[in-house]
């Protein structure tokens, strides 16, 4: 039987195997999060699980609101930031994370 590859030890901290190894390197970093619901998060990941459940640090929240006008019946679309200093974002409602984009 062959000996398997030789490691040198030491892993890099930068390998992704697998798809949450992807957030792990965003940690502490500002991520984009696109939530159901027309909701758009951007702040310091904090902490996440394999649920998706996140905490974000100085987050900004992006809410796109559709008015109707009763008059004319024209759809007014306009976008409500709301700041917040830490938030728990809960995972069943993320569609998409975005890390940092890297130079």
């Amino acid at each position: 039987m062959a000996d398997p590859a030789p490691t040198t030890g030491a892993s890099d901290t930068r390998d992704t195997a697998e798809p949450l190894d992807l957030v792990r390197l965003s940690l502490d970093e500002r991520v984009y999060v696109k939530m159901r619901g027309d909701r758009e998060l951007k702040g310091r990941l904090h902490a996440y699980d394999q649920h998706m459940n996140m905490v974000l640090g100085e987050a900004e929240e992006f809410v796109t609101v559709v008015d109707v006008n009763e008059d004319t019946y024209e759809e007014v679309v306009r976008i409500v930031k709301k700041e917040h200093e830490m938030l728990f974002v809960r995972g069943d409602g993320v569609i998409l994370i975005s890390p940092p984009t890297r130079a």
